[in-house]
């Protein structure tokens, strides 16, 4: 039975990249941020995602400016951000660009100054005493919604409508995902997707929650994330990752795709940043995030790189430089993935497959084909220099590195330096 949702072509080789609006400027504004566009866009950026854009409760809120999880009302701009009006602009100016918008949808739980509390309160979970409570514990800033109520359900679909129509967003990523009834992002997806076909990215692990991978185009992958984690912090095996991509494959419908990271808000302000995680892996961990089967998260402030974390409930400004020291890091990446063949929409000549060496324990290496297009990635995921030959024989030719531009021939023994990678396109 052909999949009743599927992902545009042009998703396959895209990639997001999570805007942290307070913290991205001194202002902290639609405006400000927008002076960044020229820079993102010759970085290479295809999906800007924004974190919630709605205002946020001030009742129970954390810290000195609240959650942006934390809404009072589906239909409005925060004003510390701008305007409804200025967002449009902005989503105008973006789309000027040839990039697209989507914004994060906080469907699970609003905060407690939310509009419907006062004129819909039955759209929400109660105790026996009649009281608002949190969807879960130490979430004390935000109230459970009632998706068995079929008004709620209808109230918030239109309040998605109103962004798409109103504002011309191209999608949704929609927080925890999971804790919502997937029949409702099914609906939501059907009745949406009518106005025009949308990006639908969910915060859910297809590892945990194969149900929703039916209905959405990309899915987090919090599973790999923490087996690499493990692996660098406790110097395990390659054959472990394998386990957890094996695991993926066997768990993927067949439209489905999965988006690979180092960092994202919540990993950032809560676990620390990529190089509190991962060291002198964060790098070779970065380039499989852009060449790995599935669509690159990149987190604002990576290209710089940032290397502190960003505070969640108050202001907190990244510490921009005139030059990121990263930006052609992910510009080379982001343009191959753009440009580059085997990056295409899922097809019967588009592989994926790995690639055994004679360093098995430390070298991850694989091959992307489609048709006469092979992109060849090694890693060294070892904290020391390897001197390797390839085991694979459908690998033949000449090819040249991205970022050295130097030539290699299958058959040459390859060195890799410490925590070192080779992305090497067929010639």
């Amino acid at each position: 039975m052909a999949a009743e949702f599927k992902p545009a072509e042009w998703v396959h080789s895209s990639n997001i990249y999570e805007v942290n609006l307070r913290q991205y400027t001194k202002e902290g504004t639609f405006a400000s941020f927008a002076k960044h566009l020229t820079r993102l866009k010759d970085m290479g950026v295809e999906i800007i995602w924004f974190m919630p854009v709605t205002p946020i409760s001030v009742k129970n809120r954390k810290g000195t400016l609240g959650s942006y999880y934390a809404c009072s009302s589906y239909v409005d701009t925060n004003p510390e951000f701008g305007t409804v009006a200025e967002f449009k602009a902005l989503v105008q100016q973006i789309h000027s660009l040839g990039m697209k918008v989507i914004i994060d949808w906080v469907a699970n739980h609003t905060g407690w100054d939310h509009e419907w509390t006062i004129s819909n309160p039955d759209y929400y979970t109660q105790d026996h005493q009649g009281n608002f409570k949190p969807p879960v514990e130490n979430w004390e800033d935000v109230i459970h919604l009632n998706f068995y109520n079929p008004a709620l359900r209808k109230a918030m679909i239109d309040a998605m409508k109103f962004w798409v129509s109103e504002c011309g967003i191209d999608g949704f990523r929609c927080d925890m995902a999971m804790l919502v009834p997937v029949d409702f992002w099914a609906e939501s997806r059907r009745a949406l997707d009518k106005l025009r076909p949308l990006f639908w990215l969910g915060e859910f692990d297809q590892w945990n929650d194969e149900p929703f991978a039916h209905v959405f185009d990309v899915s987090y992958t919090w599973h790999w994330m923490h087996i690499s984690e493990e692996f660098y912090k406790h110097r395990k095996k390659v054959v472990e990752l394998d386990k957890a991509l094996e695991g993926y494959r066997h768990r993927n419908p067949s439209t489905h795709l999965q988006s690979f990271f180092t960092s994202n808000h919540d990993e950032n302000s809560w676990n620390g940043s990529e190089y509190e995680k991962y060291g002198k892996m964060a790098l070779p961990l970065a380039v499989f995030s852009c060449t790995w089967s599935g669509v690159p998260l990149i987190y604002s402030g990576q290209e710089l790189p940032n290397n502190k974390r960003l505070q969640f409930f108050d202001k907190d400004e990244i510490e921009w430089t005139d030059k990121p020291k990263l930006h052609t890091f992910y510009q080379k990446l982001l343009h191959l993935r753009k440009e580059y063949a085997v990056f295409a929409g899922k097809n019967n000549a588009a592989i994926t497959w790995r690639i055994a060496t004679t360093e098995p324990d430390y070298v991850f290496c694989f091959v992307r084909k489609n048709g006469e297009a092979e992109l060849l990635v090694l890693l060294n995921f070892s904290d020391k220099p390897v001197q390797l030959v390839l085991h694979d024989m459908r690998v033949r030719g000449n090819f040249t590195e991205l970022f050295s531009e130097k030539t290699y021939n299958s058959a040459d023994e390859f060195t890799l330096d410490k925590w070192g990678y080779l992305v090497l396109q067929k010639a």
